[in-house]
């Protein structure tokens, strides 16, 4: 079937692209060619005549949508309205990705795909803006709320943590922000899995598994052979940040992995799989 995936060129864009191209018609869209916050873009999608739009296009820097609300409104909410708007125009499902920002982390226990989102910074709130959207706007629509994930060969939260390392010779992360890192080609997989249902509906996509910022980069540090730095533990109050993260921003892939089968590896195995390529150049 014909794709359309917005924000084509960032990390999880460009490995549902790959992912996908062998089954489907992929168009990836993206600045500047494509910018979602404009009305042409609705009839820029629609002309396209997709069976699916698959969006991924969002401001996603957390601080920056602290600084500047209004941005992060524009990009995450009016965007997604514009494409919501496309997808009525083409008749087309969406797929929206969403974050795990959308809770407030208050809670102890990993959020299942019910439980009452309650956003605690612009960036969650501007996305949970997106979901009420698609759900007003469409009647068939996928929201899929991942977290921490990352692709090889961009920068990520790895790339920052050895390059620190590097630099410093000692690091220090926090321990009381917690949640699932996700490898972005196992996300991909499983998105494509989830398209192939038609089952559509909520959905939390995650890594198997929770860590904090500092079991992370701990394990990190351990698999790129670099067990001699120094790591201490820390606490979101020892930052100054102009967003305030969720302290518990771990999701459970409840509905996906049980009605459907459809789950993600745990998150060890996966920057097993990540430090392998790496080595390999791949």
């Amino acid at each position: 079937m014909q794709i359309v995936i917005t924000g084509g060129r960032g990390q999880l864009g460009q490995e549902l692209a790959r992912v996908l191209c062998a089954s489907h018609e992929v168009l990836s869209l993206d600045l500047p060619e494509c910018d979602i916050t404009h009305f042409a873009a609705i009839e820029r999608i629609a002309a396209h005549q997709p069976a699916l739009v698959m969006h991924c296009a969002a401001m996603t820097d957390v601080d920056g949508c602290a600084r500047d609300p209004l941005a992060a409104y524009r990009a995450n909410a009016l965007g997604t309205h514009n494409v919501a708007l496309a997808c009525q125009r083409a008749r087309a499902p969406m797929l929206y990705l969403s974050t795990n920002e959308v809770f407030d982390g208050t809670q102890t226990a990993p959020y299942l795909e019910w439980d009452a989102p309650r956003a605690l910074n612009p960036y969650g709130a501007s996305k949970l803006a997106g979901e009420r959207i698609v759900q007003v706007l469409l009647d068939q629509f996928y929201i899929v709320r991942a977290a921490w994930f990352y692709s090889p060969g961009r920068e990520n939260f790895i790339t920052r943590v050895l390059a620190r390392a590097k630099a410093q010779g000692a690091l220090a992360y926090v321990d009381d922000e917690i949640g699932n890192p996700t490898y972005a080609p196992d996300l991909a997989r499983a998105i494509a899995a989830l398209i192939q249902t038609k089952h559509y509906g909520i959905y939390h996509l995650v890594g198997e598994g929770i860590a904090s910022r500092y079991d992370w980069a701990a394990h990190i540090l351990q698999r790129a052979g670099l067990r001699h730095i120094p790591i201490t533990r820390a606490k979101l109050a020892d930052f100054k940040r102009d967003s305030t993260p969720p302290r518990n921003g771990a999701l459970a892939n409840f509905i996906a992995a049980n009605s459907l089968g459809i789950k993600l590896r745990a998150w060890q195995d996966a920057l097993e799989e990540y430090f392998t390529n790496l080595k390999s150049g791949i």
